[in-house]
């Protein structure tokens, strides 16, 4: 997923990945310009996959 991809629809992605992770929080799921990885990292820790696994689930969403 790329940056322009990511930003472009991060409020839509946000609030599936609320419905289908009812644990993730706002926090975890803050999108700050630049810090894509700061974000893959927590939604890794979150979820426990690997990076290749985060972009594929929002892919998907």
């Amino acid at each position: 997923m790329d940056k322009l991809e990511l930003k472009g629809k991060w409020n839509e992605l946000k609030g599936k990945a609320k419905q289908a992770h009812g644990d993730l929080t706002d926090d975890d799921l803050k999108y700050e310009e630049g810090k894509d990885d700061e974000l893959y990292g927590r939604l890794q820790q979150k979820l426990g996959k690997t990076r290749d696994e985060v972009v594929s689930w929002l892919r998907s969403l």
